[in-house]
């Protein structure tokens, strides 16, 4: 997948979630919305790691804090999924952190519970946060 441009790997990543939140709607917990975009990612031959975990190293040590990464496609792409009513700033500081940790540069942030998946879509970078 490194021959894939990052801009063509996050096209077809939010391309799959448009085709499970197309299919199952808003309203269901982030877990099944997780589930069922591991089963799309696979069905279009993308490879992905789920619950991933991250470990944090502080000074010299590496920890073992509990975080996971909701999906890492293709181990350069980090997707943390949600289905909330809002996204907050927080919810961005938390995908800008994985991306620090894992040393990815791109991340997307998607709430399934928006009418249109779309509107639900943020993409996060270490160089430009607000893409």
């Amino acid at each position: 997948m490194d021959e894939i441009p990052i801009n063509d790997l996050s096209s077809r990543v939010i391309g799959a979630a448009i085709e499970v939140h197309r299919s199952l709607g808003p309203g269901l917990l982030e877990s099944a919305y997780e589930k069922c975009l591991c089963r799309e990612l696979s069905l279009q031959d993308l490879p992905f790691e789920s619950q991933l975990a991250l470990p944090v190293k502080y000074k010299g040590e590496v920890l073992d804090c509990g975080y996971r990464v909701d999906i890492l496609v293709a181990g350069r792409l980090i997707l943390e999924l949600k289905a909330v009513e809002t996204v907050t700033n927080l919810h961005k500081a938390q995908l800008m952190t994985y991306l620090k940790l894992l040393g990815c540069e791109l991340g997307l942030l998607i709430n399934f519970n928006v009418p249109v998946l779309a509107h639900g879509v943020s993409r996060l970078s270490m160089g430009a946060p607000n893409l």
